[in-house]
């Protein structure tokens, strides 16, 4: 390259520096870089030059220029002469100081290129900014800026001239009035110190290791006075800071002497800074370098500056940290580090300082101190080994400190000490209890906010940092082992600590496992030596109590079941073998369930058995009393939680129940009823339990002690107590009454079942029912719950036969007052399920009730469950809809309980009359509720069935013709109920005619399988399966209950459930149809009534009863029927309808009908044009009725199955005249009335059919091919969407193409008779007609089917025949058809070849039209034939068509994608035998391809990837083609800049002659008006140029090309000028 084409390459982008967008800013200064890596030397001249002669820019671009320089000269700066090196130097420096104001970008840009010349000509730059420094004046700060910068790239090249620059400088300190000057000023003393100890502090790479410290003490001393005693005291905080920064490194390179000297001064004005400035971290910095320097010459100063040293350090930790704040951290920790190293220096002062702070109240100082504390344990733990008594005396109060801070910042001062022994020491132990203390805190007590770096809002709470910190220090620091254990015994059963029981039994656990290690004797407790920890049984009795709740607190139970295991040898020597098999059982039960999943009753029941065997075990009666005793003790710790309180009453009554000892068992008693807490719900339960249990054992001594207490004085008296308070008293009295009756009925259910029945009225039974009388709720419950259990017991007792129980009519009449008493619309409480339950034990004692008792009993119960609301759903509350189910299940129990007691078809008849009027209620639910219970009692019924004779089974038709109408309940549960009921009817009819109960009838069991049927919403599945059930009733139903059944159904068809008519009128046909020969008397009446229900028009499950009249009279009748049904009125109405399907019920008189409507339809015209009101409007053509109607008469005979063998007699008419009634009626309007019609909407009696006339054309169409078996045709049709495509103008030929393939695939040997009946409409005088036909005739050559059927022939010569059609659309059609040759039958192409090319060819020169769809479906025809013919054939015309399509490659997008897809095709055909003529096309097209691949439209850029693939084994270059295959795979990503730039290397290294050539082209396309497309231009060039020789300059005009970049560099698109810049910047390959 020339030097004057270098020169305009890097002035063309220079120029585009001051683009506004700053992305093409940014290419521009890439550019130059690239210039520049090649060419460093020139560019820089350039850039020097050009900032030289434009002294006029402004700076932001001078900046960007400068800024590319910088970039060139930090990888290239060797490469520089020193004449450059200098001019560069210059300029920079020129840049720099051209101005005195502060213009930071812009200086900060030459700066940067004065220091990466530095890195490489130091000396020079050196000089440079040496002379910029002018004795006795200010230097400009970026001269400072940049010797502070050069002292940090290049410390050892700097460090030299230091004294130079400083003897320089330090003389006008004095003279810097400015406080940017002194902060410039400040900045660079920083930066000189900094790079000095560097230096200094690796003398072994320095270039001079002889320098000294010495050798920069007195200028660096002279610096520091005028900085510390002028400019500190500046009212510029920036200032102050810059100095206090300063001052901190320089005071390592002060002389000892004078640090020493200083210091009284030094530190008091850093420490004066922290009251004047928010931010501190840089005074905190300065100030730990400076005591760092203090303590490293050993000041004995420091000791007087302490105490103010220790009071602004330690006012500085107290400032709040937030985690948001970067520099307030950063203070934190220089602060500590300041700590740190007066910690090591003077230990004692320290703590003298911070442990009497400790004793202050303020938040802020309390947990500051404690910081500093937790630091000076750790850093300094030489130092603080002998101070370990002080500091843990000290900490008392932070103790007693509420604040959440402070107890966090109190248990990591307690981590701390116990990893550095501190918690051994006396006092250790008050550090384990406050950690203990924390852990119990509970979740809500910790209100504070999280900040928001926290990811979690727990990790961080001070109960979540004190169980971490218990159960590191119990098993990682092993000197707490012997501190902890057994210590944290102690804490397990006081209340307070009862939060902390997870981890304390997770660290104890830890522990004991630690020392069953080390040896027995360490693990076994010496309690006599322990006086503060509990006895075994206190520990026993808490741990098990706790794991009845087992995943509170973090999973409490697991953790409390381990450590009892783990301390068995400490509870009883006996206990070990048996604890280590069940605990882990109990485990293991634990970790199946969560808390959610986990049957609470269950887990209690396996605690209680692992409690009686452990008892059984130990079996010591001194040891259970002892146990019993120390439960009791414990029962009012669990006052605030009552189910572990009950479960506790569970075990006292388990433990007195292993007892032996009577007196002990009384008095145990006794204390319970003395200091139970009745007004809590939990503890009635929990002592009803304790004493049902323990009645297993002591049944006798349990009531003796029932008895006396209520005879006591204590009861007596608590009783007057409460009296005396009117508004409480009757509530308490009552609670104590409910807590008695419980009681007693625990008693009665857990007792032994021999010794309950002799005491259940004398003594149970005599307490309980004094108090049916009460009006509380809460002792109503307790009394039904109460009889419920004595209920129970006494009918599970083996002696319940024998026995009479003289109250039970009295109890049951009282459990359905209380069941009545309930709200029959809500369910609140139990009492209904209970009372229900207790007569369902009682029905079945001894004596039986009456019938009139029964009676009421079935009635009430029915009333008070039926009525209420539907079951709540989970959301509504999961307690709530277990009640609602328990209460359903009880009453399920009392109906089989009273059916029991009547097994026969009169009783069952009672319970099913009871249930009818739920079961026909209009409420679902209640239906629903009713089917349920009838189910249920008919299974019941038949599998208790015993039949002793045979006897008819009455009530069959009644009860089957009740439920069967229900399988089509709206409630699916109701259908499946109602098959239930129908299948035990039956069977239970079997019974009764003598078969066995294991009887299986094939017929009846088909009814289990059509309950899936039932479970669809889809009504058709639902009734067809209804039809199965009629079906199936009708063959086992004795013919003597047939009329009962269908009259039951008759009134069923006016139920008001309209699925439950509808299925009724399903059955009824379904009845008439199997069994209609036994009903001969019968069938006038059933006629009428379906007449009937025709002319009410009550559905269409009435109208199939009319058909058969009408078919008589058309058999009769044909041509006047179908006369006079064509005068209907249209719409359609549905009575019309059906009688029209009615006709097509016999295949001949179908037939007959079909004839008749074809004859009617063809009679007149299908369409009439109207007069155009405006000038210039086309005609509105309006459709004719008679034709109209006959379609709609059409589509009714044809949807009818039964029409099938005549329309496939009449296949070819059919097809053929319903093809031409669609395409002339597209477009076409209905008469005006009918449009008014449609606009006003059908009524409710009309079909709903779609009456315009090209819908009902078509809609008729695909029911002729429906009904003719041709279904594939018209499902293909559906899925594609072509019913609808056929319906539009726009879509009309595109759906008679898709019908053609479709006749074509699935009815092809249908289509030679179609073929001759659609001979004679090329000559249609309708044009419409004659596109359809063309169109269909043209998709057929798509399929071999043409070929097969022998039809080949006699299509082309159609197609031929309309070659030259007036409508453009039908010489497209025929193109399109001819080129349907290549897929429909290939292996004729070579035949026609000659043919097919010819039409084709002609085809691209179709009319005048540059665009014409003629032109375009040519393109699209010859890039399926050309792989297929002769290639003689084509050679002749190759070349025309190669030139005549190269027009569209610019073109719109259709034209675009099929002229670049066939010039692929016309590659794909040359392979290896391409001619020289043609490869030039092939050349010449690969410029536009690359390009196009960033077309816009998705279809061009494939077909561009398509052609490319195509092209590349004609260019002879295998690289080249395996880039193509592989970047252009289709749906491959491609990244375009990539796989250009591989082509571009591959194009320039085999065809470096082309490169003129392709540059031309581009030159070209940088005029596109596609922006995707311009921007691809210059990148192609850009890489064209990359890869391109410097022996091809030749070919390109250089000056041309920038040119046009210089133009694109102006384009208004950002990514285009981006590009160009990148294109500029690679040409610099030309040289």
């Amino acid at each position: 390259m020339t030097e004057s084409s270098m020169k305009k390459l890097a002035s063309t982008l220079l120029d585009a520096i001051t683009d506004k967008d700053p992305l093409v800013q940014e290419q521009v200064c890439s550019a130059l870089c690239s210039l520049g890596e090649a060419r460093p030397v020139e560019t820089l001249r350039a850039c020097e030059e050009y900032l030289r002669q434009h002294d006029k820019l402004a700076h932001p671009y001078r900046a960007a220029v400068l800024r590319a320089m910088e970039r060139v000269l930090s990888s290239r700066a060797s490469e520089l002469d020193k004449d450059t090196a200098s001019t560069i130097i210059l300029l920079a420096s020129s840049e720099m100081t051209k101005t005195k104001d502060l213009v930071w970008d812009w200086q900060q840009a030459a700066s940067g290129v004065l220091v990466a010349v530095g890195r490489q000509f130091i000396s020079k730059v050196m000089e440079e900014l040496l002379r910029r420094l002018h004795p006795g004046t200010l230097p400009h700060c970026a001269v400072l800026h940049t010797l502070a910068s050069l002292s940090v790239a290049n410390a050892f090249g700097v460090v030299p001239f230091l004294p130079s620059v400083l003897s320089s400088l330090l003389p006008v300190l004095g003279v810097a009035k400015q406080d940017t000057v002194r902060v410039a000023f400040c900045s660079a003393l920083q930066r000189f110190s900094e790079g000095a100890l560097e230096y200094l502090a690796n003398l072994d790479r320095a270039p001079d290791p002889t320098v000294r410290k010495d050798a920069f003490a007195t200028d660096i001393f002279s610096a520091y006075d005028v900085l510390f005693h002028q400019w500190l005291q500046s009212r510029e905080a920036k200032l102050r800071l810059a100095v206090v920064e300063a001052l901190g490194p320089m005071s390592h390179l002060l002389p000892s002497e004078r640090l020493e000297e200083q210091l009284p001064k030094l530190l008091p004005g850093i420490l004066a800074l922290y009251k004047k400035h928010a931010e501190t971290f840089y005074l905190s910095k300065s100030l730990g370098q400076i005591l760092e320097a203090a303590v490293s010459v050993g000041s004995r100063t420091l000791e007087t500056q302490l105490d103010a040293l220790l009071a602004a350090l330690h006012s500085q930790i107290c400032v709040p940290v937030e985690s948001s704040s970067p520099l307030v951290m950063s203070n934190q920790k220089e602060v500590l580090r300041c700590f740190t190293v007066l910690a090591c220096s003077s230990p004692d002062r320290l703590l003298a300082f911070l442990l009497p702070r400790l004793d202050t109240s303020n938040e802020r100082t309390r947990v500051g101190t404690l910081q500093v504390v937790r630091h000076v344990i750790n850093s300094a733990a030489a130092q603080m080994e002998d101070k370990k008594p002080f500091i843990l005396s000290s900490m008392r109060l932070p103790l007693l400190d509420t604040n959440s801070k402070v107890k966090r910042a109190v248990v990591q001062v307690i981590s701390a000490m116990a990893h550095h022994g501190y918690l051994e020491q006396p006092g250790g132990e008050a550090m384990i209890e406050y950690i203990v203390q924390q852990c119990a805190l509970p979740p809500e007590q910790e209100p504070e906010k999280p900040g928001p770096g926290s990811k979690d809002p727990k990790a961080d709470s001070v109960r979540a940092i004190s169980v971490r910190t218990l159960y590191l220090v119990s098993t990682t620091v092993d000197r707490m082992s012997h501190v902890l254990w057994p210590y944290l015994l102690q804490f397990l059963t006081p209340v307070r600590f009862t939060g902390a029981l997870t981890p304390l039994c997770r660290s104890l656990v830890h522990l004991a496992q630690k020392r069953q290690e080390a040896g027995a004797d360490a693990f076994l407790i010496q309690y006599d030596a322990h006086a503060s920890l509990p006895s075994p049984y206190a520990v026993t009795g808490r741990l098990l109590v706790v794991s009845s709740s087992p995943y509170l607190g973090d999973g409490r139970g697991a953790a409390a079941l381990r450590l009892l295991s783990v301390l068995h040898p400490n509870i009883h020597p006996l206990l070990g073998q048996h604890w280590e098999t069940t605990v882990p059982l109990l485990l293991g039960y634990l970790d199946e369930h969560t808390e959610e999943t986990l049957p609470q009753e269950e887990w209690e029941e396996k605690l209680l058995m692992f409690l009686r065997d452990t008892l059984a075990i130990i079996s010591d009666n001194a040891w259970i009393c002892q146990l019993s005793l120390e439960l009791c003790r414990q029962l009012p710790c669990y006052d605030e939680a009552p189910q572990e309180k009950n479960f506790l009453y569970k075990c006292i009554g388990t433990t007195l129940g292993a007892a032996s000892s009577k007196e002990v068992v009384r008095k145990h008693l006794q204390e319970l009823l003395e200091t139970a807490r009745y007004q809590e719900e939990a503890e009635r339960e929990g002592l009803a339990c304790c004493f049902g249990i323990c009645a297993i054992s002591h049944l006798e001594d349990t009531l003796a002690q029932l008895e006396d207490f209520v005879r006591s004085e204590v009861f007596r008296k608590s009783i007057g107590i409460l009296n005396i308070f009117k508004d409480r008293s009757e509530n308490e009295v009552e609670k104590v009454k409910s807590a008695l009756i419980l009681c007693y009925g625990h008693v009665a259910a857990r007792a032994p079942r021999e010794l309950v029945l002799a005491k259940v009225e004398s003594d149970i039974l005599r307490n309980i029912c004094q108090h049916f009388s009460t009006k509380d709720p809460a002792l109503k419950l307790c009394l039904v719950q109460s009889v419920c259990m004595v209920s129970r017991a006494i009918c599970s007792s083996t002696q319940a036969g024998s026995f009479h129980f003289t109250r039970k009519a009295e109890l049951v009449a009282q459990m359905m007052e209380f069941i009545r008493a309930e709200p029959p619309d809500s369910l609140r409480t139990p009492i209904r399920k209970k009372a229900m339950l207790t007569c369902t034990y009682l029905v079945s004692v001894e004596p039986a009730l009456d019938e009139q008792a029964r009676a009421d009993v079935i009635h009430g119960c029915l009333h008070s469950i039926m009525a209420l609301l539907p079951e709540p759903k989970e959301e509504d509350g999961g307690c709530q809809k277990s009640l609602y189910l328990e209460t359903l299940h009880a009453l399920e129990d009392l109906l089989t309980s009273l059916l029991q007691r009547n097994m026969t078809p009169q009783g069952l008849q009672i319970m099913i009359e009871h249930l009818s009027p739920w079961i026909k209620s209009p409420r679902g639910h209640e239906r629903a509720r009713a089917l349920g219970l009838s189910a249920l009692l008919l299974r019941y019924f038949l599998e208790h069935l015993r039949v002793s004779a045979l006897v008819p089974f009455h009530n069959l038709g009644l009860l089957i013709g009740l439920f069967s109408p229900r399988c089509a309940d709206l409630w699916p549960a109701t259908r499946q109920e109602a098959v239930d009921c129908v299948y035990s009817l039956l069977y239970l009819q079997l019974g009764y005619e003598g078969f066995s109960r294991d009887y299986r009838d094939d017929v009846a069991e088909r009814l289990l399988s059509l309950k899936d049927g039932l479970v669809h919403p889809d009504p058709a599945i639902l009734f067809h399966t209804c039809h199965s059930v009629g079906q199936i009733i009708a063959k086992r139903l004795p013919p003597d209950q047939l009329i009962s059944l269908l009259l039951t159904m008759f009134e069923a068809l006016g139920d008001p459930e309209k699925n439950c008519s509808r299925a009724a009128t399903v059955m009824i046909n379904c009845l008439l149809q199997e069994r209609g020969g036994v009903l001969q008397e019968k069938v006038p009446e059933i006629v009428s009534v379906l007449r009937s229900k025709l002319q009410e028009a009550q559905g269409e499950h009435v109208l199939p009863a009319a058909q058969h009249s009408v078919y008589l009279l058309a058999t009769q009748h044909c041509a006047a029927v179908v006369s006079s049904l064509l005068g209907s009125p249209l719409p359609l109405d549905s009575h019309t309808c059906m009688l029209w399907r009615a006709l097509a019920v016999e295949p001949r008189l179908a037939a007959q009908v079909l004839g008749l409507l074809l004859e009617k339809m063809s009679r007149d015209v299908p369409f009439k044009e109207s007069r155009a009101f405006l000038l210039g409007r086309t005609p509105d053509r309006v459709a004719t009725l008679l034709p109209l109607s006959a379609t709609c008469a059409l589509f009714e005979v044809m949807s009818t199955p039964a029409a099938g063998p005549a329309v496939l007699e009449l296949y070819p008419q059919l097809f053929v005249v319903l093809l031409l009634r669609v395409s002339c009626t597209v477009g076409v309007q209905l008469p005006r009335n009918l449009q008014a019609q449609e606009r006003r909407g059908a009524s409710p009696a009309l079909a709903t059919r779609n009456l315009e006339p090209c819908s009902s054309a078509v809609d008729t169409l695909r029911s002729m091919l429906l009904r003719s078996g041709s279904e594939d045709v018209v499902q293909r049709m559906d899925l594609e969407g072509g019913w609808e495509l056929l319906r539009t103008s726009a879509g009309h030929e595109e759906g008679a193409t898709r019908l053609a393939r479709a006749m074509a695939e699935h009815a092809g040997p249908r289509l030679p008779l179609v073929l001759k009946t659609l001979a004679c409409t090329h000559s249609s005088a309708y044009e419409n007609q004659r596109v359809t036909t063309t169109a269909f005739l043209a998709e057929l050559l798509n399929s071999n089917v043409a070929n097969d059927l022998m039809l080949l022939d006699s299509l082309l010569e159609s197609l031929a025949a309309r070659q030259k059609d007036t409508c453009a659309s039908v010489r497209r059609l025929v193109l399109r058809g001819l080129a349907n040759l290549a897929s429909g039958c290939p292996d004729k192409v070579r035949t026609h070849g000659p043919q097919l090319l010819t039409a084709m060819i002609g085809g691209l020169d179709d009319g005048d039209n540059p665009h014409s769809p003629v032109a375009l479906e040519a393109m699209l025809g010859l890039a399926r034939l050309v792989h297929l013919v002769e290639s003689w054939d084509l050679r002749s015309g190759l070349l025309h068509v190669a030139i005549r399509i190269r027009p569209f490659f610019d073109s719109k997008m259709e034209f675009r994608t099929a002229s670049i897809r066939l010039f692929g095709h016309l590659n794909k055909v040359c392979h290896g035998d391409c001619e020289d003529v043609f490869l030039d096309q092939v050349v010449g097209g690969l410029a536009p391809l690359l390009l196009h691949l960033q077309d816009p439209q998705a279809t061009v850029a494939s077909a561009c990837r398509f052609a490319l693939r195509m092209c590349g084994p004609n260019l002879a270059c295998e690289e080249l083609s395996a880039a193509f295959q592989k970047h252009l795979q289709e749906g491959r990503a491609l990244h375009f800049g990539e796989f250009l730039n591989t082509t571009c290397k591959h194009l320039m290294h085999h065809f470096p002659d082309l490169l003129g050539r392709l540059l031309t082209t581009c030159l070209f396309y940088f005029k596109s008006s596609w922006e995707n497309v311009r921007a691809a231009a210059p990148l192609f060039t850009g890489f064209l140029v990359l890869h391109s020789e410097p022996r091809q300059q030749p070919q390109v005009d250089l000056d041309q090309l920038i040119a046009a970049l210089q133009i694109l560099l102006k384009d208004p698109a950002p990514e285009v000028r981006t590009r160009a810049a990148e294109a500029l910047g690679r040409l610099v390959k030309l040289a």
